[in-house]
């Protein structure tokens, strides 16, 4: 068992959970934050919560509050990320500023695997990933997601690169940096809202017990590194890649009218496709955690089983 970092504030219940063995799954707050309005973040997150717990494991929600490191929240804590008007996104950069400043910080998925990792959490669940942004041959617009990724030993369950983003080239830059990327019950890679992007998937496993297998392979040969462990949206939640597409294509459009650049592109975009498409997106978002939460737990029950 990994002994989490003396900087790390735990709760009893993740501490009690990691010290006896327990599977434990982490969760980000940038979806609590900047990704959905209160109350509905508040009452998202408790409910994948509860999914994790149903599933057996116990759930992590990850941020910065007052300068420290939390692995599990309270419920008062929730409800700080979700209201409090100054809770800065923070990525991996960023952690030692906040902290420094003793601020508050919903993290990312870069900074939550990172402080996931050094509580000694090797599953985490979240909505989509990051990547390389559409245009970033001059932009050079690259997700921190992705380097994390290739170095922290963190499987992070979601459902797929963000389809506002380059799927294409995310795929080739995670494959440059030696990160497995498996799809769960499809031979295609998701795009996110939708369960087709037109590429191929480069993994195929056919349920958690396949993909914790995959866990223990890689880090019992000293391979160091996550796993971008993808799973389609189910097909009742999705929004079909036709649809969605234009009203990316939109956003986008907007974006660079405004001049929106660097971290402040993903959530305007994210908020906007939500306003164009009268909520849907975000209904499918919240779908979409969901049915990552139940993997999650499942993946990270058959991990513990195998070490």
């Amino acid at each position: 068992m990994t002994t989490p970092h003396p900087m790390l504030q735990l709760t009893t219940e993740v501490a009690e959970a990691l010290s006896s063995g327990q599977p434990v799954v982490a969760l980000e707050s940038t979806i609590i934050s900047h990704g959905m309005p209160y109350p509905r973040n508040v009452g998202m997150a408790l409910e994948v919560e509860q999914i994790i717990r149903d599933g057996g494991a116990v759930p992590a929600t990850i941020a910065v509050l007052d300068g420290v490191p939390r692995i599990g929240l309270t419920r008062d804590e929730l409800e700080t990320l979700a209201t409090h008007p100054d809770v800065a996104k923070v990525s991996l950069r960023d952690l030692p500023y906040v902290i420094a400043r003793k601020a508050h910080g919903a993290t990312t998925v870069a900074s939550t695997m990172r402080l996931a990792a050094l509580a000694g959490i090797r599953v985490f669940v979240t909505g989509g990933l990051g990547g390389v942004h559409r245009g970033a041959e001059t932009s050079f617009d690259i997700s921190a997601d992705l380097t994390e990724l290739g170095q922290t030993d963190v499987a992070v369950v979601s459902a797929g690169v963000k389809s506002i983003l380059d799927i294409g080239l995310t795929l080739e830059s995670l494959e440059t940096l030696g990160v497995p990327v498996v799809v769960v019950g499809s031979d295609e890679f998701p795009s996110f809202y939708s369960r087709e992007s037109g590429h191929a998937a480069p993994m195929r496993a056919d349920g958690a017990e396949d993909v914790a297998a995959m866990m223990w392979a890689k880090w019992s040969l000293g391979l160091s590194g996550g796993i971008a462990v993808t799973n389609p949206v189910p097909a009742e939640d999705e929004i079909p890649a036709a649809e969605i597409g234009v009203l990316i294509d939109r956003a986008l459009a907007e974006c660079d009218e405004r001049g929106i650049h660097g971290k402040d592109i993903t959530p305007f975009l994210l908020g906007r496709i939500v306003e164009l498409s009268d909520g849907a997106s975000l209904e499918t978002n919240i779908a979409l955690v969901r049915h990552n939460a139940r993997l999650g737990a499942a993946l990270a029950t058959a991990y513990q089983s195998l070490v």
